[in-house]
């Protein structure tokens, strides 16, 4: 089906969670009176990206007021966001949830954990060990944080799961200089084209703005349709709640264009798979 995505290209405060929680609903509210359907915020949208220790200190367990206030507020809009997820046994993930309806409808923890150049997310934060694809009022998601995406894997499992939009929540930095633009932006922009055009999907991308610790986050967030063309595009370096209409036509055209989705082997590659873990030994 036809749907309205707004990519809310936010500014968290590190640590800050009454404040970060505060900005959420006010853009939750403003996209939902606008007419918006789903609302999609970026990695780590309730406490800032660079946390190092003070990651127990902002962990939310699934069951907290802050995750159940945003639960409310799916009442009336679908919500993808991201926040440091604490579980019973006190382990500690980069995690986003997909909320709907009054319920949480799916949770993943970022599998891929950075730990070059400026990151060290291992150090603080413990690995997903998952890609699942999911229902949703608008079709079948699937759900990547940031690093994931970088895994050809990933996506593509979840494709073969079903998968018919990709939803990337990011808090990429901005790094380098490619041309006229910057280098990180230039090569995620080609990374979520590629992807989709590859497996014939739509990739909702929305990353984060604003500085921690001299950092600076390049925004950039967009919507990829399945042919790989980048049909909208927010800001560099700022704020701005995007909205974008999500055609279920585009779909149906480029999977009748392009069926590489339905021609694909899947017993080819897992024999393969097989083949290549034996002969490793693992």
């Amino acid at each position: 089906m036809d749907f309205t995505a707004v990519l809310a290209q936010i500014q968290p405060k590190l640590g800050c969670l009454a404040d970060n929680l505060a900005l959420v609903e006010k853009e939750i509210l403003a996209a939902s009176a606008s007419g918006g359907d789903l609302i999609i915020f970026p990695e780590l949208a309730l406490t800032g990206y660079f946390l190092k220790d003070l990651v127990p200190e902002v962990a939310l367990r699934l069951d907290s007021p802050e995750i159940l206030r945003l639960v409310e507020l799916s009442r009336s809009i679908s919500i993808a966001i991201g926040f440091v997820e604490e579980t019973t046994d006190y382990h500690f993930y980069n995690s986003a949830l997909y909320l709907e309806d009054g319920a949480i409808r799916h949770l993943h923890r970022k599998v891929y954990l950075p730990t070059y150049g400026l990151f060290d997310e291992q150090r603080y934060l413990a690995h997903g060990t998952t890609f699942r694809a999911f229902d949703s009022k608008f079709g079948r998601f699937g759900m990547v944080i940031c690093e994931d995406m970088w895994h050809l894997s990933a996506s593509y499992i979840l494709a073969m799961d079903g998968a018919t939009t990709l939803l990337c929540l990011s808090s990429s930095p901005a790094r380098g200089i490619d041309g006229e633009t910057l280098g990180s932006a230039a090569a995620w922009q080609k990374l979520v084209s590629t992807t989709a055009l590859f497996l014939n999907c739509r990739v909702l991308y929305c990353n984060r703005v604003g500085f921690e610790d001299g950092v600076n986050f390049w925004g950039g967030s967009e919507y990829i349709a399945p042919s790989g063309e980048s049909v909208s595009r927010c800001k560099l370096l700022e704020p701005e709640a995007l909205s974008v209409r999500i055609d279920e036509g585009a779909l149906r055209r480029e999977r009748i264009f392009s069926p590489m989705i339905r021609d694909e082997n899947l017993f080819v590659t897992m024999q393969e798979l097989a083949r290549i873990t034996r002969e490793r030994g693992q």
